[in-house]
């Protein structure tokens, strides 16, 4: 028998489905992305095996507080309408809010990015959301994973999964124990859904079928519906730097029944006004579209506001309107009373 006949034909990674070059090439687009996120404290570019970080030194008594999240089933929309420049965004945005909400500086950010076959430019453009997302909260990128698996997603589909660390100085960490009865509740507007609730949002569209609005809140429908979620870093950092906030929630899955009673100590409750803040056209049609009542609502979606600040009654108005000044929308929501027998959140 000849050799040839019983030497099989060479396989490469290539032809079993992952292609390096692509991923030499996606590393390539992102460089200039991600040189554009370098801030103090980062000590080498993007290509080694860990990302270097050096907690600057104006810290006395650094404290690092770390999150990790993803975007969820918003994903499914962005593959289905090819928008694909600002899931990006709401990565970044999920874990900088929420390591925020203990007084934290995001310092740096990790993303990874799984799929089955990498489109370079799909990737490219949702690092670049990424990117921005990081240049928006003063956070580095400093590294990432891209994963190209070949038969683990479906073509067209990825996943992202992103990691914020953060600093805060030891004094000054915000753990909610002083939030006492009188304390005022401001809430920031959300810029829409955010990246919560996707599962309800979907079926919602699914219901409308043909029947979609044209638009809401005065822009296209699908740009309405995917939105990226607000980044609150830099306007909040400021507003902790002048003003003896509290607390901070970020309001994310569970709504604002389920994320305020996180950050207030045991026997304290939140007592919101109903329509102390307006509900926009887009949560109006979500709500109406899902037949559901203020509580599902209110414990599904942001429903407007996405993140809350608890302060001093005598502080609000100034804290407010250091906020405002910034160019968040403020709103005073509510006040914190003792709990007594009833829920941690009342809406009335």
């Amino acid at each position: 028998m000849s050799s040839s006949a019983s030497t099989p034909t060479p396989l490469s990674y290539k032809d079993a489905g992952v292609d390096i070059d692509a991923g030499d090439a996606l590393v390539e687009r992102i460089k200039p992305l991600a040189k554009k996120t370098m801030r103090e404290g980062v000590l080498a570019g993007i290509g080694g095996f860990g990302a270097l970080f050096e907690v600057p030194k104006r810290y006395q008594e650094p404290v690092l507080v770390s999150g990790t999240d993803g975007v969820g089933t918003k994903l499914k929309l962005a593959f289905e309408w090819n928008m694909h420049d600002t899931v990006g965004i709401d990565l970044v945005a999920m874990s900088v809010n929420d390591v925020l909400v203990q007084g934290a500086e995001p310092l740096f950010f990790l993303d990874y990015f799984a799929c089955g076959k990498l489109d370079v430019d799909t990737a490219a453009a949702v690092v670049g959301g990424i990117a921005k997302g990081c240049e928006l909260s003063g956070c580095a990128l400093i590294g990432g994973e891209t994963a190209e698996m070949p038969g683990m997603y479906p073509a067209g589909e990825y996943d992202l999964a992103g990691f914020a660390v953060g600093a805060v100085e030891k004094s000054r960490i915000l753990t909610g124990k002083d939030v006492k009865p009188g304390d005022v509740v401001l809430g920031l507007a959300s810029s829409g859904v955010h990246s919560n609730g996707f599962s309800l949002v979907r079926k919602c569209i699914e219901r409308a079928g043909a029947n979609l609005p044209a638009t809401l809140d005065g822009k296209p429908f699908r740009q309405a519906v995917m939105e990226p979620t607000r980044l609150y870093v830099k306007n909040v950092l400021a507003a902790l730097a002048q003003h003896p906030i509290k607390a901070l929630a970020h309001i994310t899955g569970g709504g604002l029944l389920e994320n305020i009673p996180r950050v207030l100590p045991e026997g304290a409750a939140a007592h919101l006004q109903k329509g102390s803040w307006p509900q926009t056209e887009l949560f109006a049609w979500l709500q109406k579209t899902a037949g559901i009542d203020d509580i599902e609502m209110n414990r599904t979606f942001n429903n407007g506001i996405g993140m809350v600040v608890v302060v001093d009654a005598a502080a609000a108005e100034a804290t407010a309107a250091t906020l405002r000044a910034a160019g968040e929308q403020v709103y005073a929501i509510g006040t914190i009373a003792a709990r007594g027998e009833g829920a941690a959140v009342v809406v009335a």
